[in-house]
């Protein structure tokens, strides 16, 4: 009878607390990673909600190159250096055939190990990557719970409570989203029917959530949006798969999954809104090309594009959002534009 081999040791074993930077995926993937962490017994804690200081400290550690999104991940990572044993820092590639992630999110492991050279902060990593190796989500994170010490059944059972809080948490948001549009929908038709009804101006935010949910990227356009009396609905809260099928109607080659989600949204909601805002950070790359295709491609309905840097204030964006406004507002009206 041989020996059983020794098991190999456990990498993170010892890790009690593993630090979430707020930022890039954090706001696709919050529910899915801080349950699995707290599943398998590991304690999670997230940086504070963005501010000026976190994305000036990222600015500094970072090339001008990288875009804002990508700074301010830089300056949330720097916050938590010391409030925990780890960072957890996944490496997503794709999650298969015209489902990938911008190639940042493949590299953000070895951006931060170099980043913080000096440091040398201690990584939890995992590479999602479905079109070419077969790793989905799920592979990717039952083989991280087994570097923490747990076997391959718990790491699995923590995987499914981790993905059905997941579920439920995305279920509800479209559920809220669908109450807003039925409201939405009910008041328009109100409005047709008596001259005394005015219905809301309906505005779709078409932004990766990271841009459009952040307080510092985000936030102040929307809260400008609101303050002009327009109900704000976010693209990325619609239905993804109903989104991701009819996105193939605008492009059968398209690489970029959360730009197909945002695209497939609009085009499903077109005609129940009466404009659309684009939000972008500097200088992101799939933005880029996507946001001009749309503006090319999609008509009938008013657009406003605009780019959030690292030196731009509030004063100009709202200056263009309430000119965005007073038009949609003197169309509704009768109005006229050349």
């Amino acid at each position: 009878m041989t020996p059983k081999e020794p098991m190999p040791p456990s990498p993170y074993a010892d890790i009690r607390t593993v630090g979430i930077p707020r930022a890039l995926m954090f706001y696709r993937y919050e529910t899915l990673w801080t349950s699995f962490f707290e599943a398998i017994g590991v304690r999670v804690v997230t940086s504070k909600p963005s501010e000026r200081a976190l994305l000036e400290r990222g600015d500094a550690l970072s090339m001008d190159e990288c875009c804002l999104a990508s700074k301010l991940y830089m300056g949330h990572a720097d916050s938590l250096m010391d409030e925990c044993d780890a960072i957890f820092v996944p490496s997503l590639a794709n999650l298969g055939r015209f489902k990938s992630f911008c190639t940042k999110f493949q590299a953000l492991p070895d951006l931060v190990r170099n980043t913080f050279c000096d440091t040398s902060p201690r990584i939890v990593s995992c590479l999602v990557e479905e079109q070419e190796s077969s790793t989905s989500m799920q592979d990717a994170f039952i083989e991280m719970g087994m570097k923490f010490g747990c076997t391959k059944h718990d790491a699995k059972r923590a995987w499914k409570a981790a993905r059905k809080a997941s579920k439920n948490k995305r279920k509800n948001k479209e559920h809220a989203f669908d109450a807003k549009l039925d409201e939405l929908r009910r008041r328009k038709k109100k409005a047709e029917a008596s001259s005394d009804e005015k219905a809301p101006l309906a505005i779709l935010v078409v932004a990766h959530p990271y841009v459009a949910k952040d307080p510092l990227m985000g936030k102040g356009i929307v809260d400008a949006l609101e303050e002009l009396g327009a109900t704000v609905l976010f693209a990325q809260d619609f239905d993804r798969e109903k989104a991701l099928e009819k996105s193939f109607e605008f492009s059968a080659t398209l690489p970029w999954i959360v730009n197909r989600e945002l695209i497939g949204a609009l085009l499903c909601l077109h005609e129940d809104i009466d404009g659309i805002v684009l939000v972008s950070a500097f200088p992101c790359g799939p933005d880029s090309m996507t946001n001009d295709a749309v503006t090319r491609c999609i008509k009938g309905k008013p657009m406003l594009s605009l780019t959030v840097d690292a030196q731009s204030g509030t004063a100009g964006l709202e200056t263009r959002i309430e000119s965005f406004i007073d038009i949609l507002t003197y169309q509704r009206e009768g109005g006229y534009l050349r």
